[in-house]
């Protein structure tokens, strides 16, 4: 059978042979990151497998991306199986990325919960796919900001991703240049950050306040205390209908009755879950599990 290739162009026209990928090594790292994170690459995505997986092909030695893949095809799942998935999971990411929902979570969300919850003053919250941070210090950032009154809470603030690697930024909460122009007033950098070396690193007392911790969303799931907000934002796409399915399952088993999940733009229950309902808050999706 003849193999299909896709390949780069050099500048005078001819095949570089050095880039090329058959479709039967795409199927490998397909079937590894769909096994391992339940993640679904379309062969469209060839570009993104490559431009993921050719940088770690050279920091792990090999002279090709061909030679990574046999290697996996050769061995059993281990750790560079792992570094394969990690990077094929890890996700755009910016501080304050779309900016309404973060609106919506201090004029509205927010304020609501805090009225419902005036006596325990207990908040909880988990980002189901922290990436390298961003989003759950943006959402700590707008606490801090505008809920002053959350201070005196008791606040347990859950963050997860499958990537240790990502995980390790988090903690870190390091930053370049680059990453804090993404979305990041001025203001915040001056106030939350220090300057370390060439980047910017989040003050210590408020990486402290986020607890990350790697979970696997198609996995085994970690135990959680009732949730009063879930952001699962940008998240699902990535997944088969299964995946989905049992994904929003598991969320309504920690979901607080009166609870919020806020999905991404794109983002919907609707024909997954037909236990949750929709909330519009200024076109921001936020759902809530149906009452009985």
């Amino acid at each position: 059978m003849t193999q299909k290739y896709f390949c780069q162009i050099d500048l005078n026209g001819e095949y570089d042979r050095s880039h090329e990928m058959t479709l039967q090594d795409l199927a490998v790292v397909q079937d590894l990151v769909r096994t391992h994170s339940a993640i679904v690459l379309e062969t469209e995505k060839v570009y993104l497998v490559k431009s993921r997986l050719e940088p770690l092909a050279k920091s792990e030695g090999f002279v090709s991306l061909t030679e990574l893949i046999q290697k996996l095809r050769q061995s059993p799942y281990g750790v560079l199986h792992k570094k394969v998935v990690e990077a094929m999971t890890t996700n755009e990411t910016s501080f304050f990325r779309d900016l309404v929902p973060f609106e919506v979570l201090r004029k509205q969300l927010l304020p609501e919960i805090m009225a419902r919850k005036a006596t325990s003053k207990r908040l909880n919250m988990w980002c189901g796919a922290s990436s390298s941070g961003q989003e759950p210090y943006s959402v700590m950032f707008t606490i801090l900001e505008h809920l002053p009154e959350l201070q005196n809470w008791v606040i347990q603030f859950i963050a997860t991703d499958i990537s240790e690697e990502m995980l390790a930024k988090c903690r870190a909460g390091t930053y370049s240049q680059l990453e804090v122009k993404r979305g990041l007033p001025a203001s915040l950098l001056t106030r939350y950050f220090v300057k370390k070396g060439m980047g910017w690193q989040i003050r210590e007392d408020i990486r402290r306040r986020i607890d990350f911790k790697r979970m696997n969303l198609a996995g085994p799931w970690i135990t959680f205390p009732s949730m009063d907000l879930v952001f699962l934002r940008n998240v699902m796409i990535y997944f088969d209908m299964e995946t989905k399915k049992q994904i929003l399952g598991n969320i309504r088993k920690i979901l607080n009755p009166n609870g919020y999940v806020l999905l991404g733009g794109s983002e919907t229950t609707l024909n997954l879950d037909d236990k949750y309902e929709r909330v519009d808050f200024s076109g921001t999706a936020c759902y809530r599990v149906k009452k009985a």
